[in-house]
């Protein structure tokens, strides 16, 4: 988390470490002007370069249970030997490449980095690369669609400047045992000590409709917080949400009401995921 001095969330990142002191930082694609001004500004003082690399690489994700068996003919990278958010250098294709063992859909899969001019031709060998194991394309929609039902957070619904991590579910990733200082560190700590003052939850629609963001929701007679993502899950067959709302509302099993169409419709608070893929170890 890149977090402002207010422990506001400016981003959330992914960072490589690619060699001892080399690292790729990976911004959302909206925020990456803001991230790459923000890393300026907190190298002030420090012996390193930031090359913001943005507008040069292209990314190409090969997600779901068969991405290895996409991949794994076109490279020269290792691929049982990446990690989950791990990373390595190789061929794709025949084209220079970093592949990340990442993706925002809650499957398996990679992450291809490729300088913008190879793009085309890394999509085109790996659509064809992927045909016999049914690889089709898909946009944002199916993306999100995904995400949610995996519980992952997506930065300008679920997190903002006007959130922090706790508040997120997100405190595992703030370290305040590491020495040295932080941008947001002191307004970290006091939410840690003092308690976020709202949860995101999970949210299972139990009547009609669907909660978008935006809808508020309720606790009987109290307004409680405010839908941030919402959807139909094909996987699960029901509307799903998710929902900042205050403590005491967020324990697992809690009835709220979301206001859908001026119409308050139950909803039960749910654990995050809504949903795992399968072990392929046992199937279950």
């Amino acid at each position: 988390m890149m977090c402002a001095e207010d422990g506001g969330i400016i981003d959330d990142l992914i960072v490589y470490r690619l060699a001892e002191e080399r690292f790729l930082v990976v911004a959302n694609a909206s925020n990456a002007p803001i991230v790459s001004d923000a890393l300026v500004e907190r190298l002030a003082g420090f012996k390193a370069v930031l090359d913001d690399r943005s507008l040069a690489m292209a990314l190409c994700a090969v997600q779901g249970p068969r991405a290895v068996d996409v991949v794994r003919p076109l490279t020269d990278v290792d691929l049982d030997a990446v990690r989950y958010y791990a990373i390595a250098e190789g061929d794709v294709a025949t084209i220079p490449a970093l592949v990340a063992r990442t993706g925002y859909t809650g499957e398996d899969g990679f992450e291809i980095f490729v300088e913008n001019g190879r793009a085309e031709e890394l999509w085109d060998a790996l659509t064809e690369a992927g045909q016999a194991y049914g690889l089709v394309p898909v946009g944002l929609g199916a993306r999100d669609t995904l995400r949610l039902e995996a519980g992952m957070p997506l930065y300008g619904n679920d997190l903002d400047r006007t959130t922090n991590p706790y508040e997120a579910g997100l405190g595992r990733v703030v370290k305040l045992d590491k020495p040295g200082d932080f941008v947001g560190r002191s307004a970290l700590e006091k939410v840690a000590r003092d308690g976020p003052a709202k949860k995101l939850v999970g949210l299972v629609v139990e009547g009609r409709g669907i909660a978008r963001h935006g809808y508020p929701v309720h606790r009987e007679s109290r307004r409680t917080g405010v839908v941030t993502s919402g959807t139909h899950s094909p996987s699960l067959g029901r509307a799903i949400a998710m929902a900042y709302v205050a403590p005491p509302d967020a324990e697992s099993g809690t009835i709220l009401d979301v206001e859908i169409r001026e119409q308050r419709v139950p909803a039960a608070v749910v654990d995050l995921p809504f949903y795992r893929r399968p072990d392929p170890r046992t199937g279950g």
